[in-house]
C-alpha cells in the first residue's frame, strides 16, 4: 500500500490555562518530562507526518509558549486565541492561517497529549482517505471526563458527545474521542463556521462537527489506538503517570536495540539520549538532555549524567556529571562530580570524592582521591596525589593551572593558579606550589619540621594525651635502660 500523502496542515491546540495543574507560574503545555515539554512531545509525534504547515493555537500566557516554540519548532506558526471559546473556535482561528483554496487533510491534535506516537498518527492519516473526518479513539476502563463516541446501528460514528452533555446511556459508552482528528479541510471550514455555543459549557465544540457530518451523510472514520498512546494530561498526577509510561516505552526501545537495563523501575532517560549497543545501565541511573553513552559502557548505580558524552567501555559509578566529555576506557567514581567543561581523555581514572570543573585531563592520567581540579589542563599519564586542590580563584577572577605529562604530584598539594608544572616533574607532599616547576624538577614548598619536646606534658597536663605520652616515654626509657 502506498504511503498516504502528507497532511496539508497540523493544528495543535495549546491555548488552555489548565487550572488543574495548579501552576500559576508556568503554562500547562510547557510542563513536561524526559527533556521535553508536553507541547514538544506532541510536535515530535507530528513531525514525521511532514505537514505542509504546523499551526499552534496559543492563548494563556502566550508569550511564553511562543518563545518556547521559537526554541523547539521555529517553523511552527502561532495563532492567538485571545479568549478561549472552545476547541471549535480555536480550529476556526487556526484555519485562517491556511490557504482556503488548498485541498487536503488537516490533522488536529491537543497540546497536552505527550504520549501520542507517530505510528498512531500515521495510522489515522492512512485510514482517513476520502472521509470527511476520521477520529482517533480509545477504549477506557473509566471514561469519565472524555467525550463518548456514539455509533449508529451499523457501527458507524454518529456523533461525539461531551461528558457534561451525555445521557445516562451515553455515559456507559467506554469508547472515547481522544481529541485527535483528521479532516477534509474544505468540509472542516464549512462546518466550524456553523458551530453553536448552545451546550453545557457555552463553547464551540469541535466534536459537534462530527454530528454535522453524520447528519449530512458524509463518511466518518475511526481508528482505535491504545489508551497509553492517547491519554491527555490535566494535573500533576497524570503528568507523573505519563512520564512513567513514556520512560518504559523508551527503555524498551533501548533494550530491544541491545542495551542492558538492569532495573527499568529505577532507570530514567530523556528522549534525546543516545545509547550504543552493549551498554549497561545499573539501578538508579538518570540520563538527561543530549547525553550519549558509548558501546559497552557501564553507567551506575546511582549516577546522573546531563548533556554528557561517555566513551566506549568506560565505567561511571555513583557520579554526577554535567556538560562533560568522557573518553573511552575511563573509570569514574564512586562519588565523583564532573562539572561543565570537563574533558577526560581515554583511560583516565577519576576516583572517590574528586570534583572537576573546566578541567582537560590527558589520556591515562589518574586523580584517585579527595581532590578538586578546577580550571586546569593536565597532560597524559600523570598522577595527582590525594587531597590536592587547584586554587583557581583569587577572589576576583579565575586562573588556570597546567600540569604536564608523566608528572607526579604529592599528596596534600595546593596549586595556586596561574602556575605550571612541567613534563616529568614531581612535587613534594604537603607543598603549596605558587611558582612554576620546570620539567623534570622536584617542587618543594613547605616549612621545615620542628619538634618541641615535652610540650604536651607542660601545656596539657592531666589530659589523656599527656598520660599516654608519659607512658610511652617511660616505656622508651625502660627499653633504653635494658639495652
Amino acid at each position: 500500500m502506498p504511503e498516504p500523502a502528507a497532511p496539508l496542515a497540523v493544528i495543535v491546540l495549546a491555548a488552555g490555562e489548565g487550572t488543574r495543574m495548579r501552576s500559576p507560574g508556568r503554562p500547562k503545555v510547557l510542563h513536561g518530562f524526559a527533556g521535553r515539554s508536553m507541547l514538544g512531545h506532541v510536535l515530535a509525534a507530528v513531525a514525521p507526518l511532514r505537514p505542509g504547515t504546523t499551526v499552534v493555537v496559543v492563548g494563556h500566557r502566550r508569550e511564553e509558549v511562543v518563545a518556547h516554540l521559537q526554541e523547539i519548532a521555529p517553523d511552527a506558526v502561532p495563532v492567538v486565541q485571545a479568549e478561549q471559546h472552545g476547541t471549535g473556535h480555536a480550529v476556526r482561528l487556526a484555519l485562517e492561517a491556511l490557504d482556503p483554496s488548498a485541498n487536503g487533510t488537516v490533522v488536529v491534535v491537543p497540546g497536552d497529549a505527550p504520549l501520542l506516537t507517530d505510528r498512531a498518527l500515521a495510522d489515522l492519516v492512512a485510514a482517513h482517505d476520502d472521509a470527511a473526518a476520521t477520529l482517533l479513539t480509545s477504549v477506557l476502563p473509566d471514561p469519565t471526563g472524555y467525550g463518548r463516541v456514539v455509533r449508529d446501528a451499523d457501527g458507524g460514528v454518529a456523533r461525539v458527545v461531551e461528558q457534561k452533555d451525555a445521557s445516562d446511556d451515553e455515559l456507559r459508552v467506554d469508547e472515547v474521542a481522544t481529541s485527535v482528528y483528521a479532516f477534509d479541510q474544505a468540509l472542516l471550514r464549512e462546518a466550524v463556521a456553523k458551530l453553536s455555543t448552545d451546550n453545557a459549557q457555552g463553547e464551540e465544540y469541535l466534536t459537534d462537527v462530527i454530528g454535522m457530518f453524520a447528519a449530512a451523510g458524509r463518511p466518518i472514520g475511526a481508528v482505535q489506538a491504545p489508551a497509553d498512546e492517547t491519554a491527555g494530561v490535566n494535573d500533576r498526577v497524570q503528568l507523573a503517570a505519563a512520564h512513567r509510561v513514556y520512560n518504559t516505552r523508551l527503555l524498551e526501545q533501548h533494550m530491544r536495540s541491545g542495551v542492558t537495563v538492569v532495573d527499568p523501575a529505577t532507570t530514567w532517560v530523556d528522549a534525546g539520549v543516545s545509547i550504543e549497543v552493549d551498554a549497561v545501565l545499573h539501578p538508579g541511573t538518570d540520563l538527561h538532555g543530549a547525553t550519549r553513552i558509548g558501546e559497552g559502557a557501564e553507567i551506575g548505580p546511582q549516577t546522573s549524567l546531563t548533556d554528557t558524552e561517555v566513551g566506549a567501555r568506560s565505567r561511571v559509578e555513583r557520579c554526577v556529571a554535567k556538560e562533560s566529555r568522557i573518553g573511552a576506557d575511563v573509570t569514574i567514581g564512586p562519588f565523583a562530580y564532573l562539572r561543565p567543561g570537563t574533558v577526560l581523555g581515554d583511560g583516565v581514572h577519576i576516583g572517590t570524592y574528586v570534583e572537576l570543573k573546566k578541567a582537560d585531563v590527558g589520556s591515562g592520567t589518574k586523580i584517585p582521591h579527595l581532590s578538586y581540579v578546577g580550571d586546569a589542563t593536565i597532560g597524559e599519564h600523570t598522577n595527582i596525589g590525594a587531597a590536592t586542590v587547584f586554587v583557581n580563584y583569587d577572589g576576583v577572577e579565575k586562573h588556570r593551572t597546567t600540569i604536564g605529562s608523566h608528572a607526579r604530584t604529592g599528596a596534600d598539594n595546593m596549586f595556586v593558579a596561574p602556575v605550571e608544572v612541567g613534563d616529568g616533574a614531581y612535587t613534594a607532599a604537603g607543598s603549596v606550589i605558587t611558582q612554576d616547576v620546570p620539567p623534570g624538577a622536584m617542587g618543594v614548598a613547605r616549612a621545615h619540621q620542628r619538634n618541641v619536646a615535652g610540650w604536651v606534658l607542660r601545656k596539657r597536663a592531666g589530659t589523656a594525651a599527656a598520660r599516654a605520652a608519659e607512658r610511652a616515654l617511660q616505656a622508651l626509657s625502660a627499653d633504653g635502660e635494658e639495652g
